[in-house]
């Protein structure tokens, strides 16, 4: 599969201006002319793939930034888990988690982060203390195209996930760690969290 995205001018023009560089400055970090960034800047051109790494570093983003043109603002800066976020592919059903925002695809597909609700009625999340671990259970269906993807338990230094299929229970069992979130994933209906 090929992938789509390439730096646009306009996104070039935008990090340069932020980072208030002028074409010249930008030419000069990256040992290219300023006619070759008003190029690139007005669409008459693209940078050369060699050039792209050291774009991205130039202007301060990631690699994966500058490709799909959006920034990501991470008000994470510090690793605080309960800022964490859950990242889904919708095609092969990867589950990605991240110690906070970042730019993530799988399958050629950009991932946004995933939003939880509180657990509704329908989804029941059931927890239980059994010989000191946590028992997680719902009630809901484990097939093939309607399943919990999977369940995760954020305390503020750690987390624990466990990845479920179709066909078995949803069901698990958590050592206890103290108090967090408990995540579960519906694959059709999205995040659901439940404090500890």
């Amino acid at each position: 599969m090929i992938m789509n995205n390439y730096v646009t001018g306009s996104t070039i023009k935008l990090l340069r201006e932020q980072k208030g560089y002028t074409q010249r400055q930008l030419a000069e970090r990256l040992m290219v002319s300023d006619k070759a960034v008003s190029k690139w800047e007005s669409g008459r051109g693209l940078p050369d793939i060699s050039l792209i790494e050291p774009l991205a570093k130039t202007l301060g983003i990631s690699l994966a930034e500058l490709l799909s043109g959006e920034c990501i603002q991470n008000s994470n800066r510090h690793g605080n888990m309960y800022k964490s976020k859950f990242y889904f592919c919708p095609v092969c059903g990867n589950a990605i988690f991240a110690a906070g925002e970042g730019a993530f695809s799988c399958c050629g597909v950009q991932l946004p982060p995933l939003e939880a609700e509180e657990d509704d009625l329908e989804h029941g999340i059931t927890i239980e203390s059994i010989e000191g671990d946590l028992y997680v259970t719902m009630q809901h269906p484990m097939e093939k195209t309607h399943y919990i993807s999977f369940f995760a338990l954020v305390t503020s230094d750690r987390v624990q996930f466990v990845k479920l299929y179709p066909e078995q229970d949803a069901a698990t069992r958590f050592p206890v760690r103290g108090r967090g979130y408990l995540y579960a994933y519906c694959n059709r209906h999205g995040l659901y969290s439940k404090r500890i």
